[in-house]
């Protein structure tokens, strides 16, 4: 049987055993969807990636996978993609910029010299919800007390629920109710994000958590494409500004407190970007 390479990652995390776990299956090619999709059901993390060879005007391309589906973008599949092309040689390891090929369509990538990896997220778009949709939220956040900006449905490729909470200790505290936010998302998103303005005196300036138990994941502890979906509803709202950036806190609730930095272009493109490590490598029959 073919052996390829094969990485576990922790993205958005400044140390192994932070962020948000990643497997990374490199020299992919030969693999149909259905063995990936029974891979990703297997490692059991958030998401599994599997790196293959570009289409035109792209530097390597990515599929994304959930233990329950295949995604068109996720946040930090695609900052562990850029980060893994770069380790692995598929492409030039000084390169400043690349451009990533996934089912959104073609990303723009940024690449420090210390591979911190900023990915520009598909540009997010509120979608309508279902007809039921107040009294379902209703109940996912029975007695939760919310801050100002409505709650709506947003789509960047996967589609997020995100409901601004009254403030960080409210966000921190919560205890989810997993099968109201399954009723709630089931039929219509991914899942459900909250947020809040940081307390001050703290390295970051936003806190988020996201749920979703319909895909079989309780907690995501660092979620790429719900913090850019936030930061694109942050800009429509005019709390942030073109050409400025802010830092997300998630994933201290399931022990694995990673950081997210949300840039916004002077176009009001959402960039999210962090650093990488490398917890296994190694090769994967399959």
């Amino acid at each position: 049987m073919t052996q390829r390479r094969f990485l576990q990652l922790d993205v958005f995390a400044d140390r192994p055993g932070a962020g948000n776990p990643l497997a990374v299956v490199i020299d992919a090619d030969g693999l149909d969807t259905a063995t990936m999709q029974a891979f990703a059901n297997w490692t059991n993390l958030s998401e599994t990636i599997f790196l293959l060879p570009p289409g035109p005007g792209a530097d390597y391309r990515v599929r994304i996978f959930t233990p329950r589906q295949e995604l068109p973008f996720a946040g930090h599949p695609s900052v562990g993609a850029a980060w893994a092309a770069i380790d692995s040689g598929l492409v030039d390891a000084g390169a400043a910029s690349l451009m990533q090929d996934c089912a959104a369509g073609h990303l723009p990538v940024q690449a420090a010299p210390d591979r911190t990896i900023r990915v520009r997220a598909p540009k997010a778009r509120r979608a309508a919800p279902p007809t039921d949709w107040e009294a379902r939220l209703a109940a996912a956040l029975d007695g939760v007390e919310r801050g100002p900006l409505p709650a709506a449905l947003w789509d960047n490729g996967p589609r997020w629920w995100l409901v601004e909470l009254a403030d960080e200790a409210a966000v921190r505290a919560l205890v989810p109710d997993l099968a109201a936010i399954t009723a709630l998302t089931a039929d219509a998103a991914v899942g459900l994000a909250v947020f809040a303005n940081a307390d001050a005196g703290h390295d970051y300036d936003v806190v988020v958590r996201a749920f979703c138990p319909a895909d079989g994941i309780p907690e995501d502890p660092v979620t790429g494409s719900a913090n850019a979906a936030i930061g694109a509803a942050l800009f429509e709202a005019g709390r942030v500004a073109p050409g400025s950036h802010y830092v997300a806190s998630q994933g201290r609730e399931v022990g694995r407190d990673g950081r997210v930095d949300v840039q916004v272009d002077a176009d009001g493109e959402v960039w999210i970007g962090g650093r990488v490590q490398a917890v296994v490598r190694g090769t994967v029959t399959w």
